[in-house]
């Protein structure tokens, strides 16, 4: 009977033994190191979402520290005389503010030109440096003007020199008469206008008569300038233009109509409570986070990928013990209406909050921020802010070579170690199977002639036994 090796098919010595002796091999040596590269991935996939959570953490906390977000204002008028903005830092107060005289402009009108395209000056004017001077208030300006100089070119010659204290338009009034108007930029009693012809060229009729008076004597006020008139408190105040910005620092008061109005400027909590609703939001997501991937249980499904590591770990721990810590001359944080049950989750009461901020603006500002903080004695203390401290706390975990660069640094050197591992594993295993399959092959070869022999001899004997 002949004896069937690698590749004759009898199932000693085959290719399928040597496959099934490696797969034993590899998940003796093999699968043990593939399945810990691939929970080292697992832990950088999920500390790629923990430095996420920790980082809108330490954000928000920062936010918090905006000084502005306590010296935003909001102003409320009752009545339709007036408008009001107050700006960063400005009083909180209330006051009325009666309008007895908006301020306005001073407007002027030429004498009449039988066209926009007569000429304004006489050939005399043809002079080099002739001009006229047109005076706005206490500012003066040289308007150039000669003998082809229209009404037109004379509108914008004006606009070109005087632009910033006057516009200048021409108004067809009816046919054949065109008038150049002269608007005060600005308002108030002091933006009289009025122009001087130093030279002595203009003309009335197109250019025929020198001394012409349309644009200046011959030239009438049809509006004239008036200054704002207004009591504050029943303070009686006047102001040469309807916006008011130098009455209260930081008020921008813009007088609509005449009348009475009451403002109050208060604080405007509006951006404050969104960026107390984004910390306490975001300290929940990070303490969620952190408790899920360190959760110790015998069940893998619901145990944290990080339960055994011991960075991780104590960083959930310190940002759960993050309020605890803060607790001053000013109190805790609970004495500011935020709170965390007992599944670590943290709230916040606004009613307590703002009832603190009502009493003392300045003490709540120097806890939240850091500042002087005046206790009841009128004992001052200086404090650090409790959202600066948890900024620092948190930003200690996620800055360069902080606690999460750390984990994430460990990581990395641990995969980088175990791929070294399998790929040394694999290249032995590759090795040996390599000269098992040189061996099975020779003996392949040998069972091949014993095979071949045997063949002969059973040939021989047949023959020899025959009859």
């Amino acid at each position: 009977m002949g004896i069937s090796s690698l590749g004759v098919g009898s199932g000693i010595l085959t290719q399928s033994v040597l496959d099934q002796l490696r797969k034993a091999d590899d998940s003796q040596r093999i699968t043990p190191l593939t399945l810990k590269i691939a929970n080292e991935n697992d832990k950088s996939a999920t500390i790629d979402v923990l430095q996420a959570s920790m980082v809108n953490l330490r954000d928000a906390a920062n936010e918090m520290q905006n000084v502005d977000l306590f010296n935003t204002r909001s102003a409320t008028v009752t009545g339709t005389s007036i408008g009001v903005t107050a700006s960063i830092a400005s009083p909180v107060q209330d006051f009325t503010l009666n309008v007895t005289q908006l301020a306005r402009k001073q407007i002027n009108e030429s004498g009449s030109y039988s066209a926009d395209t007569a000429l304004v000056a006489t050939a005399g004017a043809s002079v080099a440096g002739t001009h006229m001077t047109l005076s706005v208030g206490a500012n003066s300006y040289n308007i150039n003007y000669d003998n082809t100089t229209t009404l037109s070119g004379l509108k914008d010659a004006i606009n070109s020199a005087a632009g910033s204290d006057v516009t200048a338009s021409i108004v067809q009034v009816k046919t054949g008469d065109y008038r150049l108007f002269l608007n005060a930029k600005n308002e108030g009693s002091n933006q009289n206008i009025s122009i001087t012809d130093t030279s002595g060229f203009l003309s009335d009729d197109g250019g025929t008569t020198a001394a012409g008076t349309n644009l200046t004597s011959g030239a009438s006020v049809i509006q004239t300038g008036l200054d704002a008139n207004f009591t504050y408190n029943g303070q009686a105040i006047v102001r040469n233009s309807n916006n008011i910005t130098d009455l209260v620092s930081g008020y921008d008061i813009t007088l609509k109509e005449l009348g009475s109005s009451s403002v109050s400027v208060t604080q405007d909590r509006t951006n404050f409570d969104t960026r107390v609703d984004s910390f306490v939001s975001q300290y929940n997501a990070a303490v969620t986070e952190l408790s899920k991937e360190t959760k110790s249980s015998t069940d893998s499904s619901v145990r944290g990928i990080f339960s055994g590591d011991s960075i991780v770990k104590d960083m959930k721990t310190t940002v759960q013990n993050m309020m605890d810590l803060i607790s001053n001359a000013g109190g805790n944080m609970t004495n500011y209406g935020f709170s965390i049950d007992r599944y670590g989750v943290m709230s916040v009461d606004k009613t307590v909050l703002h009832a603190k901020m009502d009493t003392n603006i300045d003490n709540v500002k120097a806890f939240f921020v850091g500042g002087d903080y005046t206790d009841a004695n009128g004992t001052v203390t200086t404090l650090t802010g409790a959202f600066s401290s948890m900024y620092t706390t948190v930003n200690n975990m996620t800055k360069t070579n902080g606690d999460i660069s750390n984990v994430k640094t460990n990581i990395t050197d641990n995969i980088t170690t175990l791929t070294d591992r399998k790929t040394s594993a694999t290249q032995q295993l590759d090795a040996k199977y390599a000269i098992l399959k040189r061996k099975y092959t020779a003996f392949n070869t040998l069972i091949n002639k014993f095979n071949s022999a045997s063949s002969i001899f059973t040939q021989l004997t047949t023959q020899t036994t025959k009859p």
